[in-house]
C-alpha cells in the first residue's frame, strides 16, 4: 500500500484500488488496465490523471526533457500498402521520391548547424534500394554517409520492419542486419512498425507488415546486441481497449526480459501515436469514422500507459505532431516527462493530415514546458542531460556535394 493519506473520492472503487497498486509499484493486469481505460466518470478520470502524474514525479521528477533532432525520411517508395498510411508512393507516381546521398548529407549538415544531436532516419521499403546487389550494403552506406562526416551525431535509424525487409531481401538473419548496422554507426532503433501488437488488428490495418512475434523478436535481438529501442502504440482506430492494454503489457514484458537477462540495451521510452486519418486510404478512414484524434481519449490512454508500464519504462512522450503543441503540453500533466524532438521536418504524419506542423524550435518547446512551471532540460537520445552544444564535425563549413 502507499503512504498517501489523501482522502479517497467516494464511490470510485475499484479504481482507487488499482491506482493504489500502480503507485505501489505493482504490475497491473490486463483486466485492471482495461477497467481504467473504460472509465467515463469525470471523478475517476481525474483520479487516473493525478495518479499518473504522481507516478511520473516519483519515477523521473519534475524536469521535462526534449531532444534537438532531425527526421530524414530517405524515400517514400514502398512495396507495402498499410491502410493508415498516406506517406507511401509507388515508384514513378506523383510525389514519389528517393533522396541521394548528397541530399541526405545536406540535410544532416543543416541539422548540425541548428544544434541537432540526433538524426532519426527511416524510409519506405524500396526493393531497388540496393548497393552492389544487396540491401544491407545500401543501408550501411546511408549510415556511413552521415557518420563519416559527423562522428558524434547519434543515428536513431531503421525500424524492425526495415530490419526484416533487409534480412528478407538479402537472405540473412536479423542478427546479421542489426549487428552490421550497429557496427556501421546506428546508435538506436525506432520502435515503430509496432502499430498494435495484436495480429487480428494487424491483418486489417497493415496485413503486409511483420507480425507481432517477428516485431518482438527483432526488438529483443536489438537489445541483446546492445542497440536500444523506443516503443510506440498507434491508437484510436479499430483496436479495442483490451487490445490497447495488451499491447502495453507486451511492451512491459519485453522490457522485463531485457532486464532479467541483463541485456546491454533496452527500451528507452514509450510514445503514444494517435491515429490521423484525414488523408489516409478511404476504407480505414470510413471504418474509423473520424480524421483526428480525440484529445480526451489520447490523454486518458497516456495516463494509463504510465500506470501500466510502471517502473519498467519510465520515459513517456506525447506526439506534438499529432496532438499539436497545446495537446502535447497538456499530456505533460497526464504522466509524460518528455515533449519529444524538434524534428525539423516531418513527412509521415503530416502527409496523413496531422495539424501539429513539421518543426519546433527548442525555445518553443522550452516555453511550453515553462508554461506548466516545470523546468526544461535538453537531453540526448538515451535520456542523458546535456548542455546545448554543437556536434563536432568535418564538413559543415564545406560545400556539400552529391
Amino acid at each position: 500500500m502507499t503512504t498517501d493519506t489523501t482522502p479517497k473520492t467516494p464511490g470510485l472503487d475499484p479504481v482507487d484500488a488499482i491506482l493504489d497498486r500502480a503507485l505501489s509499484g505493482d504490475a497491473l493486469t490486463v483486466e485492471e488496465g482495461t477497467t481504467l481505460l473504460q472509465q467515463t466518470d469525470p471523478r475517476a478520470i481525474a483520479a487516473i490523471r493525478e495518479a499518473a502524474d504522481r507516478l511520473r514525479q516519483q519515477q523521473v521528477g519534475d524536469t521535462i526533457t526534449y531532444v534537438v533532432n532531425r527526421n530524414i525520411n530517405f524515400t517514400n517508395i514502398c512495396e507495402q500498402h498499410c491502410s493508415f498510411c498516406a506517406f507511401r508512393r509507388d515508384e514513378g507516381k506523383d510525389g514519389a521520391y528517393w533522396l541521394d546521398m548528397g541530399a541526405i548529407l545536406e540535410k544532416t549538415a543543416e541539422a548540425v548547424r541548428r544544434g541537432a544531436t540526433e538524426i532519426c532516419m527511416q524510409g519506405g521499403l524500396h526493393p531497388k534500394a540496393k548497393e552492389a546487389g544487396t540491401s544491407l550494403k545500401y543501408y550501411v552506406r546511408l549510415v556511413r554517409t552521415i557518420k563519416d562526416e559527423f562522428s558524434d551525431l547519434h543515428l536513431h535509424a531503421f525500424s524492425p520492419q526495415e530490419v526484416q525487409f533487409i534480412a528478407r531481401e538479402d537472405g540473412v538473419s536479423y542478427e546479421t542486419v542489426i549487428a552490421t548496422l550497429r557496427d556501421a554507426g546506428v546508435g538506436s532503433m525506432p520502435g515503430t512498425a509496432a502499430e498494435v501488437l495484436d495480429d487480428a488488428v494487424r491483418r486489417v490495418i497493415c496485413p503486409e507488415k511483420i507480425d507481432t512475434a517477428t516485431w518482438l523478436e527483432i526488438v529483443e535481438t536489438a537489445h541483446r546486441l546492445g542497440v536500444p529501442t523506443t516503443s510506440t502504440l498507434l491508437s484510436g482506430h479499430i483496436e479495442t481497449p483490451q487490445q490497447q492494454i495488451e499491447h502495453l503489457l507486451t511492451l512491459r514484458s519485453l522490457q522485463e526480459r531485457a532486464i532479467a537477462r541483463n541485456y546491454p540495451a533496452r527500451i528507452t521510452e514509450f510514445i503514444l501515436l494517435p491515429f490521423i486519418g484525414q488523408n489516409a486510404p478511404a476504407p480505414l478512414r470510413r471504418r474509423v469514422g473520424r480524421d483526428r484524434p480525440v484529445l480526451a481519449e489520447a490523454l486518458l490512454l497516456t495516463a494509463i500507459a504510465r500506470l501500466c508500464l510502471g517502473r519498467w519504462i519510465p520515459n513517456h512522450q506525447p506526439s506534438w505532431v499529432k496532438l499539436e503543441l497545446s495537446g502535447a503540453t497538456e499530456a505533460l500533466n497526464w504522466g509524460c516527462n518528455d515533449i519529444g524532438g524538434t524534428l525539423m521536418e516531418e513527412h509521415i504524419t503530416t502527409m496523413a493530415g496531422a495539424p501539429g506542423g513539421t518543426c519546433m524550435e527548442p525555445e518553443t518547446l522550452e516555453n511550453a514546458i515553462r508554461s506548466l512551471s516545470r523546468p526544461p532540460q535538453q537531453r540526448d537520445t538515451l535520456y542523458r542531460a546535456i548542455a546545448p552544444s554543437v556536434i563536432s564535425r568535418n564538413t559543415v563549413e564545406k560545400t556539400v556535394v552529391g
